[in-house]
């Protein structure tokens, strides 16, 4: 099988493997190493971690007589790996913006949508202490296909491992900056970037820690939500 199909940041049996369940999932180990030539437990160990990575799923299938196999497809996260005419059609609708607008109408697209998770996450987050709010951040990010995870030593670092985005921020990386302060405001903290995915690093790595002045959070941490006369 062709590696040049296998999406970016994945290369040799993970690659062949997320390609071969995208063509034709479910599929058993046995199937994808009767395929490839290769033993059945080799491709289970390959699976194993790209389940561990929210990338591929299984369920028991029960296929003629005998013991129910277990058949693996693409969650929607390895789905999103690979590229779609729909990244294409909104970069172009952007670009337009860019065009017509400037790069800060195409940031202020980004912005909305990051608002509305903070509105809707702001209530739950509100109530956390800064450390638990990080963890619960990271939770939520990986629901949206991020592959977030969240250490607390010391001081708080949210890694997010997979850029949902990418194809898109090649274009625009301004968009960006929107994430940053979507974490900053809904975290209620001070927020640096140490790594970006866009800049070649493995994942986008925030380190979290408390503003020196304590800001009452109160119903929306974020802020976004509120008006602007109000304070």
């Amino acid at each position: 099988m062709s590696h040049d199909l296998a999406p970016a940041g994945f290369k040799g049996t993970r690659g062949d493997i997320l390609v071969a369940l995208k063509r034709s999932q479910p599929l058993t180990a046995k199937e994808l190493a009767d395929r490839f030539g290769m033993t059945a437990n080799a491709f289970r160990r390959h699976l194993k971690d790209l389940e561990a990575e929210g990338l591929v799923g299984y369920s028991r299938e029960v296929r003629g007589v005998g013991q129910p196999v277990f058949a693996y497809r693409l969650t929607e996260a390895g789905e999103r790996l690979f590229p779609s005419q729909y990244d294409v059609v909104l970069s172009q609708a952007l670009e337009t913006v860019r065009e017509k607008f400037g790069s800060e109408a195409v940031v202020d697209i980004f912005r909305a949508r990051w608002a509305a998770i903070a509105k809707s996450a702001g209530p739950e987050l509100a109530l956390l202490p800064l450390p638990e709010r990080t963890q619960r951040l990271a939770q939520l990010l990986s629901s949206m296909g991020y592959m977030a995870e969240a250490e607390l030593n010391g001081h708080s670092t949210l890694r997010e491992h997979h850029c949902t985005i990418r194809s898109l921020v090649e274009r625009f990386p301004e968009v960006c900056a929107a994430e940053e302060r979507f974490i900053r405001e809904v975290l209620g903290a001070d927020v640096v970037r140490q790594a970006h995915i866009a800049k070649g690093a493995n994942c986008c790595e925030y380190c979290i820690t408390e503003r020196r002045e304590m800001v009452s959070l109160g119903v929306s941490p974020s802020g976004l939500d509120r008006s602007p006369n109000q304070p």
